[in-house]
């Protein structure tokens, strides 16, 4: 205990007219006992220490046996020249040992200590000196070796190993007195009875001690990023849709977004299917309690009464849209199956919300902004950059005579709130947006462009089976949210941010983000 060292560490230093080592004095008591007693009486100035951290070398279990029996070399001369007609070298692991006998063999040939003549070893000295056994003696000891060189050498043979050690020199304080006055921590009310607190001496406070850590929950970066994400959009003037659809039929997730029932993304190596149910209904209006019913959606429009959607009518001109095509496209050209179009599918993007989105505000079609970050998922193999799960941020403007420039402008200014200003643009193909942009954020980690997200200008094909004014124009865009995280946190696989390889110490300790707002 503490309290019983410290009148230990006060006899030493009474006896002692200079600094005093720990680990002279009091050998065998662990470091952070010392630790708390010092700091015990460093507190009541009674003593001063530093702290000294160095390495100190232990033998392993082998090396404890060479300090107390001789080298493997030893054994094997001392053996030899017992042997006055020599020794046979078939014999000699049965006298030596296995062990002694294949490593002792060749360290004596090379220090000249035996011969070989024939199938038999003979000495060639009469007295050796086990040089091995002194210098395994000597750090035993000291713990140590005035020769690097040695030091080194035992490491490779893997007969010591090198651990770390504090210990403390201590020497004696302002206030030093070899009687330890016991201090009280509380002013109590029979002290006060009594008048005992005349006489008590109070211990000071120390307003420099650090408080015990209390556990406590801690928030994911994931969730630290998002939070900021929500609170760029708010500011932006977005509203927030909702992502509880998980699950989502082919119609809403691609058909309704004008990507054919052949695109690739629709193939089981990219989408995850629902086997059972292995269908959905048609395409039909929500219940008024749910958080996806259209009348929400007009709460900026409280008095306006909004007109009944026709499902059946958005159906039926998506069908036509991709078989003989319609509102001036000519479409795909290729028979449309409807049972393609109601089966269900883990949402690959949050676009499928979007789309429901807008499809409710061709009922009263005006300027909006709606937003959502929420789970999407994909077949792909799992690499540093890619996870088959992961989140999306997604954002879709409408209004009328939208142009592709102001995309450009309204992107910048966007990742410039989060302190991304090292941006390019990509032309790049999607089914549902023409003209389309990918958009590259630089990450300094790992030193590269990186993808952050892809964008473009939905296609009239998507937007007028809604019954949107052809005079409309959509923004949309999307990114995942593990991509800035990553760039703002320097994570540099994205296993170790999301996933059962994630480090709680990690989540612990990462601190509040902040992204840099221009």
């Amino acid at each position: 205990m503490a309290s019983d060292l410290t009148s230990q560490v006060l006899d030493v230093l009474s006896q002692s007219d200079g600094p005093v080592l720990s680990a002279d004095a009091f050998p065998s008591i662990p470091s952070t006992t010392v630790k708390s007693a010092l700091d015990r009486l460093g507190s009541r100035e009674m003593v001063s220490y530093r702290t000294i951290d160095r390495e100190e070398a232990v033998l392993t279990a082998e090396a404890e046996g060479i300090a107390a029996n001789g080298s493997h070399e030893a054994k094997v001369f001392e053996a030899v020249r017992q042997s006055v007609e020599g020794l046979k070298i078939a014999d000699l692991p049965n006298i030596v040992g296995k062990e002694s006998a294949e490593v002792g063999r060749g360290k004596a040939f090379k220090a000249g200590w035996i011969k070989k003549d024939k199938d038999t070893l003979r000495a060639n000295t009469d007295s050796i000196t086990d040089t091995s056994q002194e210098q395994l003696r000597l750090i035993q000891k000291k713990r140590r070796h005035p020769d690097p060189k040695v030091i080194s050498d035992l490491r490779k043979r893997k007969l010591i190993t090198m651990q770390k050690v504090i210990s403390f020199e201590f020497t004696k304080g302002p206030k030093f007195s070899t009687q330890f006055v016991k201090e009280e921590t509380d002013l109590t009310a029979d002290m006060l009875a009594s008048g005992a607190w005349k006489d008590a001496k109070l211990k000071p406070y120390n307003f420099k001690a650090k408080g015990a850590l209390t556990p406590s929950g801690a928030l994911h970066p994931l969730n630290k990023v998002r939070h900021e994400f929500r609170q760029i959009f708010f500011e932006m003037g977005f509203e927030e849709m909702p992502t509880n659809r998980f699950v989502e039929t082919g119609f809403w997730n691609f058909d309704a977004l004008f990507v054919p029932q052949q695109h690739p993304a629709r193939d089981l190596q990219d989408t995850f299917y629902i086997s059972d149910p292995p269908a959905a209904d048609k395409p039909r209006s929500d219940p008024d309690d749910s958080q996806h019913s259209s009348s929400k959606l007009l709460s900026r429009v409280p008095d306006k009464k909004e007109p009944p959607l026709n499902y059946e009518q958005y159906w039926n001109s998506v069908r036509e849209v991709h078989e003989t095509g319609k509102f001036g496209s000519i479409g795909y050209r290729y028979p449309w199956n409807a049972d393609e179009s109601l089966r269900l599918v883990l949402r690959t993007h949050t676009t499928a919300i979007s789309t429901a989105m807008l499809h409710k505000l061709a009922a009263n079609p005006r300027p909006a902004r709606y937003f959502s970050i929420d789970r999407v998922f994909r077949n792909e193999s799992v690499d540093a950059t890619h996870l088959a799960e992961f989140h999306q941020v997604e954002g879709v403007i409408a209004d009328f005579g939208l142009a592709l420039g102001g995309l450009i402008g309204f992107m910048e200014v966007f990742f410039g709130k989060m302190g991304i200003h090292k941006l390019r643009f990509k032309p790049a193909y999607n089914p549902y947006t023409e003209p389309s942009m990918e958009i590259f954020g630089f990450h300094e980690g790992l030193d590269k462009w990186v993808e952050i997200g892809n964008s473009g200008m939905f296609r009239p094909e998507m937007l007028e089976p809604m019954g949107l004014p052809k005079d409309m124009r959509v923004y949309g865009w999307g990114l995942s949210l593990e991509r800035p995280t990553m760039i703002k946190y320097g994570v540099k696989n994205i296993r170790e941010l999301l996933g059962h390889k994630v480090d709680l110490n990690f989540i612990e300790s990462n601190p509040a983000v902040r992204l840099d707002k221009d």
